[in-house]
């Protein structure tokens, strides 16, 4: 559940930036039926908030050279806070990691890595996931076809 209670101009604010981060805000108010002003106020709000966290541009992998996405699944020996908290650390200082999950089942850890080719990720794992603090056992799997790629979050939920 939303922290902050959140309408129906709220979920067109978010379903609209989510799709255009740039839209100018005159843009955007004709496109979710309100004034600039208020509009503006209410964007400021999602902001302070935290609703909205941030603005970036979505890249395209291939054309900058990261051609290979891995999902690694590491499990790690100890389970202590201590232990989980500096394999937290380090995967989150690695910029080939673009998405880390602590997770239930066969593995403690999903990571999602972008690298430009095998050799590089041969590398990376050998010379840095190996390395990382308490892991015991990593299993890779390359995606061979990106089927959806990064896309908004679903807002049905909200009125």
């Amino acid at each position: 559940m939303p922290i902050m209670k959140l309408d129906r101009y709220d979920r067109r604010i978010l379903e609209s930036l989510q799709a255009e981060g740039r839209m100018a805000n005159i843009d955007l108010a004709a496109d979710i039926g309100l004034s600039p002003s208020p509009c503006s106020r209410r964007v400021r709000m999602l902001e302070k908030s935290g609703v909205i966290s941030g603005y970036s541009a979505v890249l395209d992998r291939e054309q900058v050279g990261l051609n290979l996405t891995v999902f690694v699944d590491i499990k790690v020996e100890k389970h202590g806070e201590r232990e989980a908290e500096a394999f937290r650390e380090a995967v989150s200082r690695l910029p080939e990691v673009v998405m880390a999950h602590l997770v239930s089942g066969q593995s403690d850890f999903h990571l999602q890595v972008v690298v430009p080719d095998l050799r590089a990720y041969e590398n990376f794992l050998t010379g840095t996931l190996l390395k990382l603090p308490g892991v015991r056992d990593i299993r890779s799997n390359f995606a061979i076809q990106t089927v959806k790629s990064q896309s908004p979050l679903p807002l049905g939920h909200l009125p």
